[in-house]
């Protein structure tokens, strides 16, 4: 990790130091262009090495733990959940536990950028929601979520994604949050409409999964525009 770390630091300072002479632009601001993307980085591990519990109305937004696995299983196995998302729906409860542990491996090495949705009144875990990866380079990070299909059409979406969203702009200074989509998808779309997000086209036949290629939709929410 600290290889991969060095070597990506120093990806962003060539293409700094290349742009900031292009435009005779080199020397002190050059120097605070690198403290800026040094800082954000740091600021990003941070948070997600201590993820933090956040509240909404309806939902607490926290990490998800082991004995999460069986309010896991209770949505991924549902066949209709996953039907425009990239996984298959699990098969096991001990499928379930195994996600699981992967996910509390990943947020010990502070790579899984997803909080929990435990839905205040039932106490029950009902999906997730969170950034599927973050591009500290360029401040910008990609919106995902995934809800059980009993609590759909209640806005709980929509309410669990406003508040990543906020963390991403207010406290992890992203300047761009986009969500990607399957076109077929039109509840996931209508989900970035009532946050925001503007439409920025369809990249067709972008992905093959489930034995068939995918046209992709794309959203997006600047940070200029989350401040209007």
């Amino acid at each position: 990790m600290i290889c991969h770390y060095i070597e990506k630091f120093l990806l962003v300072a060539a293409w700094f130091t290349r742009v900031a002479c292009a435009f005779s632009y080199c020397g002190e601001s050059y120097t605070e262009e690198i403290e800026s993307v040094g800082n954000v980085t740091a600021n990003i591990k941070t948070f997600f090495g201590h993820i933090p519990t956040l509240q909404t109305e309806r939902l607490m937004l926290r990490k998800m733990e082991i004995q999460d696995a069986a309010d896991v299983y209770d949505y991924s196995s549902d066949s209709e959940v996953p039907v425009y998302l990239l996984w298959r729906p699990h098969t096991s409860l001990e499928e379930s536990r195994r996600y699981v542990h992967l996910v509390k491996k990943y947020y010990a090495k502070k790579e899984f950028f997803d909080w929990a949705l435990e839905h205040k009144a039932s106490g029950k875990m009902i999906g997730t929601c969170g950034f599927a990866r973050i591009d500290e380079a360029n401040l910008c990070a990609e919106l995902g979520y995934v809800l059980n299909r009993s609590y759909w059409g209640q806005g709980l979406a929509a309410e669990a994604a406003r508040e990543v969203i906020r963390i991403g702009f207010e406290v992890l200074s992203l300047n761009r949050i986009e969500a990607r989509y399957m076109v077929e998808n039109e509840a996931s779309a209508r989900v970035l409409q009532k946050l925001g997000f503007t439409f920025e086209g369809v990249h067709r036949k972008a992905i093959y999964v489930k034995g068939q290629f995918r046209d992709i939709g794309y959203y997006a929410l600047l940070k200029e525009d989350y401040r209007k």
